[in-house]
């Protein structure tokens, strides 16, 4: 029997990829090790959306090829789709793998297959469910609409489909995602408002994480969304991506949205949920962006004063638009970089402190990492770290924060 190893970067829909492959694998015949000592072939699952993640894959591939040189290589994921080329010749010997094509990870390395939709899933407990891949954005930074193409988003069937199945499988907490959950339906006359109104319908005991969503698309189907929000089945958390503070800027990207229009989504949740966790992300140093540009961006992140930022530096995507414009000075958006993490540090951390003392539900599923600890979510997806002898995974408890930091809150439990 072969032994299969797989390495994963990047997003939930990446995860969600090598969940399947493992599943596939493993009911062909393989066995999946976490050890890659021991492994007979190796799979990474790549990422290139940013040019640090792409560095990192680069030299990992080539650590493997210089370690395990007898063990087969396969390279799936975006890497495949966008840069092929690149990591051919990095990894002439290698298997490619398209992102749009992981169920047919058995063919490439077996002569007779047999079709499976089992997952071994990286965590028990959380089941994801990819709702489209591709996107309708023309951003002019972005190599993952190069590598994902244009929105194929899946019908509601479909989707309620594999979130039953997660149910089965003892799955609590469903992530919803794409590339873009915001478009979601847009090419098949339906949205995500409408899509959410129908998981929600499913019976059963889970909670519900909606990923990113872009201003542009989630503006004409607001009130819809927020509406169907207030089901206590989603958690009360968004991920909405302003990426500049500065209109001149975001026009430049191709955003096709304006800061106040990033701002009224923002104000009209939180008018409707108070305790919203809001993330965030801000790209540093596009080209052209000057001081008054990233001191837009500034005022506005003190302004709305996001749960979580998620800063890049921008860096350059072979075949995009912005890799032929002309760059800031290095040192410049070294030090942008470093004065948006400073202001960042503190917004967090004052919405954390404003919910010490509050009491509410908290479902555990992960394990912390000292003895004894594990960690949950609350209403609005903030972490929550508990200390218990007994065994917390997958329980949903009663809970009194007791002190907060920068990224997460710590709790002590009132009813079991």
């Amino acid at each position: 029997m072969k032994s299969i190893y797989i390495e994963t970067y990047g997003c939930s829909a990446n995860q969600s990829h090598s969940e399947v492959m493992a599943g596939i694998l493993e009911d062909n015949g393989f066995s999946v090790t976490e050890r890659i000592e021991k492994a007979d072939v190796i799979v990474i699952n790549t990422c290139i959306v940013k040019t640090p993640t792409e560095n990192r894959i680069r030299d990992r591939i080539r650590f493997i090829r210089n370690k395990y040189p007898r063990k087969k290589l396969v390279i799936a994921g975006c890497a495949t789709d966008g840069e092929y080329r690149i990591f051919r010749k990095l990894a002439p010997d290698a298997v490619f793998l398209s992102s749009h094509n992981s169920k047919d990870i058995a063919g490439l390395l077996s002569k007779e297959t047999k079709e499976t939709k089992r997952k071994i899933r990286i965590n028990p407990l959380v089941g994801i469910t990819e709702i489209a891949s591709g996107c309708l954005g023309k951003c002019a930074y972005c190599i993952v609409k190069l590598a994902r193409g244009d929105l194929k988003s899946k019908n509601l069937k479909e989707i309620e489909r594999s979130i039953r199945d997660s149910l089965k499988d003892g799955c609590k907490e469903i992530w919803i995602t794409s590339q873009d959950c915001g478009c979601y339906g847009l090419d098949i006359e339906t949205n995500l408002a409408k899509l959410l109104e129908g998981i929600v319908r499913i019976k059963g005991d889970f909670h519900i994480r909606v990923g990113m969503m872009n201003p542009t698309h989630i503006k004409p189907i607001l009130k819809e969304l927020i509406r169907v929000y207030e089901n206590p089945k989603i958690y009360k958390f968004i991920h909405i991506p302003v990426q500049s503070g500065s209109d001149k800027v975001l026009e430049k990207m191709k955003r096709g949205y304006k800061t106040k229009d990033f701002e009224r989504i923002v104000n009209m949740f939180r008018r409707k949920f108070p305790s919203i966790t809001l993330s965030t992300d801000i790209i540093v140093g596009f080209p052209g962006e000057t001081e008054k540009d990233f001191g837009k961006s500034l005022d506005l992140i003190k302004r709305i004063k996001p749960d979580i930022v998620n800063i890049s530096k921008f860096s350059p995507r072979p075949k995009t638009a912005a890799s032929r414009m002309r760059r800031v000075d290095n040192k410049v958006v070294k030090g942008r970089s470093k004065l948006m993490a400073e202001i960042v540090k503190e917004t967090g951390f004052e919405r954390n402190k404003k919910l010490i003392g509050n009491e509410c539900p908290v479902l555990v599923n992960e394990k912390g990492k000292r003895k004894n600890q594990f960690m949950g979510r609350n209403e609005s997806y903030k972490p929550v770290i508990l200390t218990d002898r007994k065994n917390l995974m997958g329980k949903l408890l009663r809970v009194r924060i007791t002190s907060a930091g920068r990224t997460y809150l710590t709790g002590e439990i009132l009813d079991r």
